[in-house]
């Protein structure tokens, strides 16, 4: 199988040995050095402010995302969210379930977050603003700077999920003032599922030490505590972190987080200039180097994603419920090279032939 799925991505061979080997015990010195590296990278990946730390989170995605609710924001805030798919609306549910208040900006499929949206929320009283950098389902890419410029103005605190475009688009959390921000193992960090990240700015820091959190295990202040000598509160995927471990090191190696954008974003751009005479349509106002989202004009996207995987031994990723026949997208994060992306188009154009597409 070829895996152009936006997670679990494809690993590299070294990350996959360490896989296979045994999970060593983990409260030890060994692994709190380890876990110190861990931050450390982490930090200067996402660029994030000084005095900022890093938490490891066993759980997916949405576990951070709760997480960074539940310990940063309060009845007393007033939030403003942009739901643009299903990643925006989980964070709506976890801001009602959680009994924030807030305010929504709901946005039709495939559309961009623009100033004359912002302007009238200018001087509303709200408090914190909530944004996926990269709307997975759909594939937009906000315009983070627009956001960024907003919330300085309005002296918001700023929770940016970006899960599946860190270290596939640009993220300078300090240039951005953004105070807290999300991702996750099997994204662009190319391991396999189970630890989600979060990194902790110093205003967000000062609010997770004053919050009065009803849950135990994501409960920050003691994540943060135990982070401070490279430990977790409870066991965690100890596995996966030695695998983060490997990556983070390799990242570094090769030249950091330009050269990893770089790298995702050539294959993106290779993807997409090689399929403008097949029969899709790109769904997105503006695209993250992470994914293209594609709208096929001939066929069902759920049949092409079934077909590919059952006949072709490929991977591209559907999309459920309104979206589940009508896009389906194509990711360019994970150990992917040219030639996988021509293997898929060649498949592609054989559907194409065979009356399919």
């Amino acid at each position: 199988m070829i895996n152009f799925t936006v997670g679990p991505v494809q690993s590299s061979e070294k990350v996959r040995e360490i896989g296979a080997e045994q999970v060593p015990y983990f409260r030890t010195n060994e692994f709190s050095e380890l876990m110190l590296e861990n931050e450390k990278l982490m930090l200067k990946f996402s660029a994030a402010p000084d005095g900022s730390k890093a938490v490891f989170i066993t759980g997916s995605g949405t576990a951070a995302m709760e997480a960074a609710i539940l310990n940063t924001l309060t009845s007393s805030d007033k939030v403003l969210v942009v739901n643009g798919g299903s990643f925006g609306q989980r964070f709506v549910e976890l801001l009602t379930l959680h009994e924030i208040p807030f305010t929504e900006i709901k946005l039709d499929q495939g559309k961009q977050v623009t100033k004359n949206m912002l302007a009238p929320y200018n001087g509303g009283g709200y408090t914190a603003f909530v944004v996926n950098a990269h709307e997975t389902s759909t594939g937009v890419y906000y315009d983070m700077n627009l956001i960024s410029d907003f919330c300085k103005r309005n002296k918001l605190f700023l929770v940016v999920d970006s899960i599946s475009s860190f270290l596939a688009d640009e993220f300078n959390m300090e240039k951005l003032g953004a105070s807290v921000m999300i991702t996750g193992s099997q994204k662009a960090l190319a391991c396999p599922p189970g630890i989600s990240i979060i990194v902790l700015a110093p205003a967000a820091l000062k609010r997770v030490q004053n919050s009065k959190v009803k849950c135990m295990y994501l409960d920050l202040k003691d994540a943060i505590k135990n982070m401070e000598r490279g430990q977790t509160p409870f066991t965690p995927a100890v596995g996966i972190l030695r695998q983060i471990h490997e990556r983070l090191l390799c990242i570094d190696k090769d030249g950091g987080v330009s050269a990893e954008i770089q790298k995702i974003a050539d294959l993106a751009r290779y993807f997409r200039q090689e399929i403008k005479e097949l029969p899709f349509e790109v769904v997105s106002e503006s695209l993250s180097n992470a994914v293209t989202p594609l709208h096929p004009t001939t066929a069902s996207a759920y049949d092409i994603f079934t077909i590919l995987k059952d006949e072709y031994g490929i991977w591209v990723c559907p999309n459920g419920g309104k979206l589940k026949t009508s896009v389906f997208r194509v990711g360019h994060i994970g150990l992917l090279t040219k030639d996988d992306y021509d293997t898929l188009i060649s498949a592609f154009k054989d559907l194409q032939k065979r009356g399919i597409i």
